[in-house]
C-alpha cells in the first residue's frame, strides 16, 4: 500500500511538472518574440530536441537571422554560446581545443595543458557545416555521439546539457563536403527556415533599424534543462502511438514488405531504427511543450517531416521527376494509417 501510495505521489508530481513546462513554454515564445518575430514552428523544434538531447541541422538561405534565433535562445535558457563558423581551413583542434606547452614560473618546468575549444559549451552552433572537410566534420561530430573530446590520450566530458545546431547554405554548393548518411543520422532534426511574411518582414524592419535593444529575461536554466530532459524519458507512451511511429519508419524502406508502392519507386534507402526513436521522443517533447502528459498520434505526425527528410534517399527515378524526400514524406503521413487505439488494450 505504501508503495502503491508513494508511486502515485511520484506521477502526480510529474503531471504537476508537465503543466509547469507548458507555462514555461509561453513565457520562453514570449521573451525570444522580443527579438526573433514570427518562426514559432522552428523555434518549437529546436526546443523539443533539446529537451530529447538531440542536435539540429538548420537548412536555410543567409540572412534570415540563424544566428540571432540561436544565441536568443540561449540567453533565455541561461546556457552558454558558442559560434564555429566552418571553413575549409578549420582544423579539428580548431574546434576541439589543442595542448600546449607552459612553463612554471620559478621551476622552469614544462607541462602540457589543455585548451578547451570552442565545442565547450552549452550551445554550439557550426555554421555552413558543409563548408569543411570531413576530418573536422568528424571531430565535431564524435562530440555530439560521445559529448566527450579527447586530447592527448585524455577525454574531457563536455558539460551538460550539450546541443549543437549545425547550418548549411542550400543555394551555394560549389566549394563543399556534403554530410555523408551516417553523420546525417546523427541529427535528430533537419529544420528548414524559409522567408518571413509580409507582416513578418514589416515588423522585422520595424524592430532591426531602431536603437531600442530589448532586454531578455532568463526563464530557464541548465539544471531545469537536465529535468525536463529526464521528463521526456519518464513520460509514458500509449502502444498504439508508438507503434504508429514504428510503422511509418519501415514503411521508408524499399525492401520493407510494409512499403508503399511510391516507396519502392521513388526511394534507394530509407530510414533505420533511429528515426523511430525519434518520432517517439520528438512526440514525448511535443505534448509536454503542450502541457500534455502522454503523446498522441497528431504529435508523431508533427514531427515526422523534420525527423525523416534527411534520413530518406531519392534514386534516379525521383530526381529525373523532381521528386524531393519532403515530398515523399508528407505522401507517407498521408497514407500510412494509425492503428487503432482498441486494438492495445
Amino acid at each position: 500500500m505504501a508503495a502503491a501510495t508513494a508511486a502515485a505521489a511520484g506521477q502526480g508530481w510529474e503531471v504537476e511538472a508537465v503543466r509547469r513546462v507548458g507555462a514555461a513554454r509561453e513565457l520562453l515564445l514570449s521573451e525570444i518574440h522580443k527579438v526573433i518575430v514570427g518562426q514559432d514552428g522552428v523555434i518549437d523544434q529546436i526546443l523539443c530536441a533539446m529537451f530529447c538531447r538531440g542536435h539540429c541541422l538548420m537548412v536555410g538561405v543567409p540572412g534570415l537571422a540563424k544566428t540571432l534565433m540561436v544565441s536568443t535562445i540561449a540567453r533565455v535558457l541561461k546556457l552558454t554560446f558558442n559560434r564555429i563558423q566552418f571553413t575549409p581551413d578549420l582544423m579539428p583542434s580548431d574546434i576541439t581545443g589543442t595542448d600546449i606547452i607552459e612553463e612554471e614560473q620559478g621551476t622552469g618546468k614544462r607541462a602540457f595543458r589543455f585548451v578547451k575549444g570552442p565545442i565547450f559549451a552549452n550551445i554550439v552552433l557550426a555554421d555552413e557545416i558543409n563548408r569543411t572537410p570531413p576530418k573536422t566534420q568528424a571531430a565535431l561530430l564524435e562530440a555530439m555521439q560521445e559529448r566527450q573530446v579527447t586530447a592527448g590520450g585524455v577525454k574531457y566530458p563536455l558539460e551538460p546539457p550539450f546541443f549543437v545546431l549545425a547550418t548549411q547554405n542550400p543555394i551555394e554548393q560549389e566549394g563543399t563536403y556534403p554530410l555523408p548518411e551516417a553523420q546525417l543520422d546523427r541529427f535528430m532534426f533537419m529544420i528548414t527556415i524559409g522567408y518571413p511574411s509580409l507582416e513578418e518582414e514589416r515588423e522585422i524592419v520595424r524592430s532591426t533599424t531602431s536603437d531600442i535593444e530589448p532586454q531578455l529575461r532568463p526563464i530557464l536554466s541548465g539544471g531545469d534543462i537536465l529535468a525536463l530532459q529526464g521528463l521526456v524519458r519518464k513520460i509514458p507512451v500509449s502502444d498504439h502511438v508508438a507503434e504508429y511511429a514504428i510503422r511509418l519508419a519501415r514503411a521508408s524502406r524499399p525492401e520493407d514488405p510494409s512499403a508503399p508502392k511510391f516507396i519502392k519507386e521513388w526511394v534507394s534507402w530509407g530510414a533505420g531504427p533511429r528515426a523511430a526513436q525519434y518520432l517517439v521522443l520528438g512526440a514525448k517533447a511535443r505534448a509536454i511543450l503542450s502541457g500534455r502528459y502522454t503523446p498522441a498520434v497528431e504529435d508523431v505526425r508533427s514531427v515526422a517531416l523534420p525527423v525523416l527528410r534527411h534520413r530518406i534517399f531519392t534514386n534516379f527515378n525521383a530526381d529525373s521527376e523532381g521528386v524531393t524526400a519532403e515530398r515523399i514524406v508528407e505522401r507517407l503521413i498521408a497514407e500510412i494509417k494509425a492503428p487503432g487505439q482498441a486494438d492495445y488494450r
